[in-house]
C-alpha cells in the first residue's frame, strides 16, 4: 500500500497576507479558497510539480502563526530557484553547503546536490529550505 503525504497545514496571522505570500512570491499555485463562515476558511496551495500542498486558513489547526520549522523545497538548479525568488521579493538567504562542521557559504565550483541549501521564512516567521537534488 503506498502512503502519500498530501498536505501540510502552515500555520499563520493573516490568511490573505499568507495567500498573497505563497501564491505571487512564491509561485504557489491557488488550488481553492474556501470560506464556510467567520470561523473557517481553508486556502490550499501547491508549489509547481509538487505532490504535496499546503493549508493556511482559519481554524484548521491549534498551532501558532509562525511556529512550523522545517519545511523543505526540493529543486533542480538551487541558484535559479533562488535567483526567482529574489527576483519575486521573497527574502532569502545566500546559498550554502552541508557538511561535517556544518554549514559554510557556497562557492561557485561547489557540487550542490543533495547538499546545496537556501532558507527563508514566511511573513508569519514559518522556517523554509529549499534544496538542490539533481539526482536521487
Amino acid at each position: 500500500m503506498n502512503w502519500t503525504l498530501e498536505v501540510v497545514v502552515v500555520p499563520v496571522s493573516d490568511v490573505d497576507d499568507a495567500k498573497e505570500f505563497y501564491a505571487s512570491r512564491m509561485g504557489f499555485g491557488v488550488d481553492h479558497d474556501s470560506d464556510f463562515g467567520p470561523e473557517l476558511r481553508i486556502v490550499q496551495l501547491t508549489p509547481k510539480g509538487s505532490g504535496c500542498s499546503i493549508v493556511i486558513g482559519k481554524g484548521v489547526g491549534e498551532m501558532a502563526p509562525g511556529s512550523l520549522q522545517g519545511l523543505q523545497l526540493v529543486v533542480r538548479d538551487l541558484r535559479a530557484a533562488r535567483a526567482e525568488l529574489v527576483e519575486r521579493g521573497v527574502d532569502i538567504g545566500e546559498v550554502q553547503v552541508a557538511g561535517p562542521g556544518g554549514f559554510r557559504p557556497a562557492r561557485d565550483d561547489d557540487d550542490l546536490n543533495n547538499q546545496g541549501f537556501a532558507f527563508f521564512a514566511d511573513p508569519d516567521g514559518n522556517r523554509w529550505s529549499v534544496q538542490q537534488i539533481t539526482a536521487r
